[in-house]
């Protein structure tokens, strides 16, 4: 079976010419010239970014979802073929609904009637790990139903072996292999996939992303039921709502969408920076609009975290971006270990500049993020800063909230819109607010330990004379012992002194 798959992969890469791709690697043209005669039939009028992308989709969802991946690696990919598989759409048509009522009834160990009220056997969504149904609870409750794709751990353990095993193949056989890292994005990409695979895991990522925004005014996100939940089936509320994408829809149910695209920006900064937990998909497929303006987020599949010391490096980073410091944009990335302590503050702050300096006082149709990043890296690769994992997620998103600005306000000035939300943020984490907080979050443990502070203090003053009574009590003790061994080794050696001289007196008389 691998066999197979594997000469599918070998011919479909053949036919749309990626062999092409690595071979553009070798500077010296011979192996491209030694290739060409074996295949001097073959006419390419696409670019590589179109084949490429072309052949994933070809070879099924998990090679699509893989290319979504690998178009957030900026850092390691051409922009060509960057902004091509960033057109990857994960559009797989649905598997049949008795497959889906097979895993339903499986999980609940009943039939689908005595589990719900209503189930439209249609799915309204399909993708690579599962699709979606609307229902009813037994209540009356709508909800939407999400079911794995059944024997989709197999298939992903398959391909994922596949990706492995092209990986290493990779980095022997082509120079810029190891640049590349192959085998750490198949790694990353591993982590995402089996992530998802796992309902129970997604529907607590909603729990919390709702937790998070429990009376918001700019997000809705759907209640969670639990008792329906388990690994393979996921039941939420059923959202009503206008897809983001349909903006004709969206005006003529009387949404601003100026305020529709600052809200966003919020949001995002909002999830970033007070939460550290964000959605790291939100492309148009997954966002929908409430009569009332606000955003509805769907498919929490992917999620992204940051902890306390990534958010302030952010933070920091954002700030002196918007102040134009750029000084301080280089000493924060030194300061965090992200570049060599011997790059030189002057070089990379220049290199910087030169890199963000044309995008201020530009609406956002005027400048793209994508380009921006892209620069950022190769600067990032020329003063050998490493690439953190942590932060792909948040590049992909920034890159999606790019997308939906443009889409809803092309003159939505980003840099004005963010600064205020930055500058308040800094505030509470290092003003006199942070100080308010930080004597709110520890009272609680003051009014336990108020108490005991006389015994504590007594302990602390008295504590020194203990060690050192304690030490001399030691020494003392080591020195005896040190002196009876002494007096023991006397005593053996006088014994021995006395059996030679015996042995002697015998021998000799």
């Amino acid at each position: 079976m691998r066999l197979f798959r594997l000469a599918k992969i070998v011919t479909v890469g053949l036919r749309f010419g990626l062999d092409r791709i690595v071979l553009e690697a070798d500077t010296s043209g011979r192996l491209a010239k030694v290739w060409q005669v074996f295949f001097f039939w073959r006419r390419f009028d696409e670019s590589r970014g179109v084949r490429l992308r072309r052949a994933l989709e070809s070879l099924g969802p998990i090679f699509v979802k893989f290319g979504q991946m690998l178009s957030t690696r900026r850092d390691l990919l051409p922009p060509d073929l960057a902004d091509e598989l960033a057109l990857l759409q994960d559009r797989v048509p649905p598997f049949p609904v008795e497959r889906a009522l097979g895993v339903i009834e499986d999980f609940y160990q009943k039939p689908i009637d005595e589990v719900f009220r209503n189930f439209n056997r249609t799915p309204v969504a399909s993708a690579s790990v599962a699709q979606v149904h609307f229902a009813e609870l037994p209540d009356g409750t709508e909800v939407a139903v999400k079911i794995l794709r059944p024997g989709i751990e197999r298939v992903i353990a398959h391909d994922i072996a596949l990706l492995e095993t092209a990986a290493i193949m990779l980095e022997k056989l082509w120079v810029e292999g190891r640049r590349l890292k192959p085998r750490e994005v198949v790694a990353e990409f591993s982590k995402y996939l089996n992530d998802e695979l796992d309902l129970m895991r997604e529907a607590s990522s909603c729990s919390q992303l709702r937790r998070n925004f429990t009376d918001s005014a700019l997000l809705v996100v759907p209640e969670v039921y639990w008792d329906w939940c388990g690994k393979s089936v996921m039941v939420m509320e059923r959202m009503h709502g206008v897809p983001i994408s349909q903006t004709e829809a969206l005006r003529a149910q009387g949404t601003d969408l100026s305020a529709l695209s600052r809200a966003g920006v919020e949001i995002f900064f909002t999830q970033v920076f007070r939460d550290g937990f964000f959605h790291a998909d939100m492309h148009p497929g997954n966002i929908f609009v409430h009569a009332d303006g606000r955003y509805i987020a769907l498919d929490f599949g992917i999620m992204g975290t940051l902890n306390e010391e990534d958010k302030n490096y952010l933070a920091q980073n954002f700030l002196a971006f918007f102040k134009r410091d750029y000084r301080r944009v280089a000493l924060a990335h030194i300061e965090a270990g992200w570049v060599p302590a011997k790059t030189r503050v002057d070089e990379f702050e220049a290199a910087i500049r030169t890199v963000c300096e044309p995008i201020f006082d530009k609406p956002l149709k005027d400048i793209s993020f994508g380009k921006t990043l892209l620069r950022l890296f190769q600067t990032a690769r020329r003063f050998e800063m490493e690439v953190q994992p942590q932060l792909v997620l948040l590049q992909k998103t920034l890159l999606n909230i790019e997308g939906l600005g443009r889409q809803l306000d092309p003159d939505l000035d980003l840099w004005k819109t963010a600064k205020p939300f930055l500058e308040r943020w800094m505030d509470e984490q290092m003003g006199w607010r942070a100080l308010l907080a930080g004597i709110k979050d520890e009272a609680p443990n003051w009014a336990a330990t108020l108490p005991q502070l006389p015994r504590l203090a007594h302990k602390a003053l008295t504590e020194p004379e203990r060690r050192d009574r304690i030490h001399r009590e030691e020494i003392a003790r080591l020195e005896a012992t040190q002196r009876r061994q002494n007096r023991l080794l006397g005593l053996i050696g006088v014994l021995l002194v006395a059996m030679v001289g015996m042995e002697l007196y015998r021998l000799l008389g």
